[in-house]
């Protein structure tokens, strides 16, 4: 099985990061109703893909995550925190995840971060096992935050030092 090479996402990579980002939608983690037509770009000004992170298998992208700021606060530049991972169907279970989660806790030092941190939904077992395995715990938990598919869902706040 090739290992899958990392990279920093160029402007190019739009439209296939949009493909992917819709094909791989659900509620297990995401809670903003499913991308209609007419789609939005994938990268904007809020979105530049200097946040990105890439994950390609034989040139084409299969995953990536997203690392930005959780706050504007000089006080809390030290932190970083993704924002978005997805891993196309048809590759999962080949260490995508892990490749990118590792690749952003690297990306995060370079850029002098001294702590990570994400938020995944409970129900996403696969997602909390992953991060927990590559270090990350539990730091808080907000209750029943979330609607989805008919039941409330709690929205998991994971961190860890770097």
């Amino acid at each position: 099985m090739p290992e899958p090479h990392i990279r920093i996402a160029l402007a190019d990579d739009d439209e296939e990061l949009a493909l992917l980002d819709r094909t791989t939608w659900s509620t297990l983690h995401a809670v903003q109703p499913a991308p209609q037509p007419p789609y939005q770009p994938f990268f904007d000004e809020r979105h530049v893909p200097r946040d990105y992170l890439v994950a390609e298998l034989d040139g084409h992208a299969v995953g990536y995550v997203r690392l930005g700021r959780p706050t504007p606060l000089a006080a809390n530049a030290h932190v970083l925190q993704i924002q978005g991972f997805t891993v196309a169907e048809e590759a999962r279970g080949r260490g995508i995840g892990r490749a990118l989660i590792r690749a952003a806790v690297q990306e995060a030092r370079e850029r002098g971060a001294r702590r990570l941190t994400l938020r995944v939904l409970g129900h996403n077992t696969p997602a909390r096992t992953l991060y927990a395995s590559e270090g990350f715990a539990v730091e808080g938990v907000l209750p029943g935050e979330f609607f989805l598919d008919g039941r409330y869902v709690d929205d998991v706040c994971m961190g860890r030092s770097l």
